[in-house]
């Protein structure tokens, strides 16, 4: 067999590429800086080309360094999938999931799941991150996430999904202000700029507005909020009215406030909550009955 380039030097590419800096990518990788230079140069002699060019101050990757990066991504992710597989042949949920999800679902739901884990699963670990869902999609590309709780639709191409259940959308207004909306809600009767949203890298703002059915780009607010705290807040200054998901109202995001929900334009508008992994993942069986408990915790929150 020829000599095959090792997982190591492979390893400091990576984290090299993703550091941009010498220094922090041998912390990353705890090794001497020395080392990491020294084996990113093994595997540049090994492979027959440069995969950085150096200056003094300062490096850049050559092309073919930045191909061999990308594919170094995925035969380090294949093979921590391979490691996981065998580690835990026959036990499903057990070890470690590192999951992430997005912050309009997070703080209502995650706190429930980790605790039913913890009673059902002791033996399985979660590690939580929040994020916008093109960064948690970008992770888990990358190997550095093993599974995404998300609002979907979402694309996924290249990864695997599975929907564990659908969280309804309400129209928050304040209080004072219901005398003045009839139901049906019809958004010809609201003051244009009166409906508040999430910032756009938010995905929940286009399921808002694809789910209720919201055409009417001028009743927006030009204000985008950084969370659904933010937009409650809003709301409860009678500046206007926002969709909330019922899973957020059934948390209590709106404890402590004068605001009330109303149903808004739609046949009972929702957004999906599914979960999405890897296609190349060994753990299907774990992710699958994680889905499964998550998708009984949704439905117990239905039925209070």
């Amino acid at each position: 067999m020829k000599h095959l380039p090792s997982l190591k030097n492979l390893f400091y590419l990576v984290n090299l590429h993703q550091e941009q800096n010498f220094n922090r990518a041998a912390k990353i990788c705890h090794v001497s800086q020395s080392t990491l230079s020294s084996g990113i140069q093994n595997l540049e002699e090994q492979l027959g080309h440069q995969l950085i060019e150096r200056d003094h101050k300062s490096f850049i990757f050559t092309a073919i360094g930045e191909e061999v990066v990308m594919r170094s991504r995925k035969l380090l992710t294949d093979v921590d999938d391979l490691v996981e597989l065998v580690k835990h042949q026959g036990e499903p949920m057990t070890g470690e999931i590192r999951l992430g999800c997005i912050p309009t679902i997070a703080p209502f739901l995650l706190s429930n799941v980790v605790q039913h884990c913890k009673q059902v699963y002791p033996d399985l670990t979660l590690f939580l991150k929040e994020d916008t869902t093109d960064r948690l999609i970008d992770a888990l590309g990358k190997g550095e996430l093993d599974l995404l709780l998300l609002a979907l639709p979402v694309d996924t191409s290249g990864f695997h999904s599975m929907k564990v259940g659908i969280d309804p959308f309400k129209m928050v207004v304040h209080k004072d202000l219901t005398d003045e909306i009839h139901e049906p809600i019809d958004y010809q009767d609201l003051p244009d700029e009166s409906i508040f949203l999430l910032q756009a890298e938010h995905c929940i703002t286009g399921h808002a507005i694809t789910a209720c059915q919201l055409g009417e780009s001028a009743k927006i607010n030009p204000f985008a909020a950084t969370s659904l705290h933010t937009l409650v807040q809003m709301v409860n200054c009678k500046l206007g009215t926002t969709f909330l998901p019922q899973m957020a109202i059934d948390a209590g995001i709106l404890n402590n406030t004068d605001l009330t929900t109303m149903a808004p334009p739609g046949e009972t508008p929702y957004r999906d909550i599914g979960l999405v992994w890897r296609q190349t993942s060994s753990r299907i069986l774990t992710f699958r009955t994680l889905g499964l408990e998550i998708q009984t915790l949704l439905d117990q929150a239905d039925d209070i």
